[in-house]
């Protein structure tokens, strides 16, 4: 599960040599002015894969989720990332973010972008509405370019190293409009995640995922449930980077309320921890999103089989 998998509020065998030996991919960033520009422009760089083909992944009712193929799509999305990240929640914005009122990093130009879109609902040109997004980074794609993004919080490149054998593909940037907040809009966006893993035959998925607020003392609760309940087992535990890293481990174990814990998680993080998902050791503060974030680490192989046979009908089709 897992920019980063902004949570919506009040809601991955081919040997490779040792990622953690990459500079760019411990960067966390993409140099240069023309990632940035063509991220703003909603077009890919022209060494990256090609933007898919109009596909739908998968439809309920109104609703379908595919990934995104015009440069005008991701600037949809861009703009419903803003609507959420900057507008509802508490993200700071600099002056292009301000006027462009679009949530743009150079990320977006080397990303796959899932969408859900309803058509029942209209935005300008009396096109269907973009409700949902999550972005795709897979890690053939960050190993020519700058690298995932939770290489800027978390040791990712040593977790890769350890498991070479593995394809790894980074969630992030997940965020869908209040009014679709439901199962429904949540199991289409798992549905299109389950055919892209297949598709490109994924094994690990990973991502940061966040809890609303800077203050660790006052996220003492669902940091402490997180560490003690569901920390990664050693061999998948990635920490988080030494200058960034927050402790965890606030409260003892036995004072926690798992009961209470849960209730305050983001549902987004709940979500990760029902398939079968487990935190990397260490929290990080992202000031500029005013966000906690921790770690997602999902292997494939991980997932229950009752979560695949319900998201996953059906997704089988759109393999290779």
């Amino acid at each position: 599960m897992l920019r980063r998998a902004k949570p919506p509020r009040p809601l991955m065998h081919i040997f490779r040599p040792p990622i953690a030996l990459r500079p760019p991919l411990l960067g966390g960033g993409l140099p240069g002015l023309m990632p940035k520009l063509r991220a703003f422009g909603g077009l890919p760089l022209s060494e990256a894969s090609a933007r898919p083909t109009p596909d739908t992944l998968g439809r309920i009712g109104a609703l379908e989720v595919r990934l995104a193929c015009r440069a005008n799509e991701i600037r949809q999305a861009q703009k419903l990332r803003y609507r959420v990240f900057y507008q509802e929640m508490s993200a700071i914005a600099d002056a292009t973010t301000l006027i462009a009122r679009r949530d743009v990093d150079p990320f977006d130009a080397i990303c796959d972008h899932l969408f859900v879109i309803d058509h029942a609902a209209t935005a300008r040109k009396h096109k269907p509405k973009v409700v949902g997004t999550y972005r795709l980074l897979r890690q053939d794609v960050a190993e020519r370019h700058g690298g995932f993004y939770s290489a800027s919080e978390f040791d990712v490149g040593a977790l890769i190293a350890q498991h070479g054998d593995k394809k790894f593909v980074e969630l992030g940037r997940s965020c869908v409009l209040p009014p679709y907040r439901n199962k429904r809009t949540v199991e289409l966006l798992w549905h299109g995640i389950w055919a892209y893993v297949l598709q490109h035959r994924l094994d690990v998925l990973i991502g940061c995922a966040s809890l609303e607020g800077t203050d660790p003392d006052r996220l003492a609760l669902p940091l402490s449930f997180l560490h003690h309940f569901a920390r990664a087992p050693e061999p998948w535990r990635a920490q988080a980077l030494p200058r960034r890293y927050v402790e965890m481990n606030r409260m003892p174990k036995p004072a926690i309320d798992r009961k209470a814990a849960l209730h305050v998680l983001p549902p987004l993080i709940k979500g990760y921890l029902r398939l079968g998902a487990s935190i990397g050791d260490g929290a990080v503060v992202d000031r500029q999103f005013g966000t906690t974030d921790v770690l997602i680490i999902l292997p494939v192989a991980a997932i229950s089989a009752r979560y695949i046979e319900h998201f996953g009908a059906g997704a089988d089709r759109h393999a290779a």
